[in-house]
C-alpha cells in the first residue's frame, strides 16, 4: 500500500489549497479514503473522509464549510479542497485508507489502517 500526498505549500488566510492522495497498492475503490492533520505539538486529528463510492462523506468541525473531500476512482486519488484558510490549518496534512462511519450522536469514526507521509500546509496571518 502507498499513498502519496501533495500539494501543500505557502498560503496567506483567506486562501485556497487542492490537497491529492495518488494511491497504489490496494485495490481502491473498495476502501474509504480519510485526512487527517497535525498541527506542531499537537495529536493528530482527523479533518475529512470520503466514502469507497465516494457518495459518504463525513468532516470534523474544523473543516465544514471550508474544506471538501472528494475521490476520483478511476484516477486512484482522492482530493481535500481547502478554502478560506486560517492560520490554525497550519499542520502536517495525511491520507490515509480504511474506513469511516458516523456513530450516534453525530461522532464519526475513522478508522485507518494504512497512511502516507503527509504535505505541508502553511497559513499565513
Amino acid at each position: 500500500v502507498q499513498l502519496v500526498e501533495s500539494g501543500g505549500g505557502l498560503v496567506q488566510a483567506g486562501g485556497s489549497l487542492r490537497l491529492s492522495c495518488a494511491a497504489s497498492g490496494f485495490i481502491f475503490d473498495d476502501y474509504d479514503i480519510g485526512w487527517f492533520r497535525q498541527a506542531p505539538g499537537k495529536e493528530r486529528e482527523g479533518v475529512a473522509c470520503i466514502g469507497n463510492s465516494g457518495g459518504r462523506t463525513y468532516y470534523e468541525d474544523a473543516a465544514k464549510g471550508r474544506f471538501t473531500v472528494s475521490r476520483s476512482n478511476s484516477d486512484n486519488s482522492a482530493y481535500l479542497q481547502m478554502n478560506n484558510l486560517k492560520p490554525e490549518d497550519t499542520a502536517d496534512y495525511y491520507c490515509a485508507v480504511g474506513q469511516c462511519a458516523s456513530l450516534p450522536g453525530g461522532v464519526n469514526l475513522f478508522d485507518m489502517d494504512h497512511w502516507g507521509k503527509g504535505t505541508l500546509v502553511t497559513v499565513s496571518s
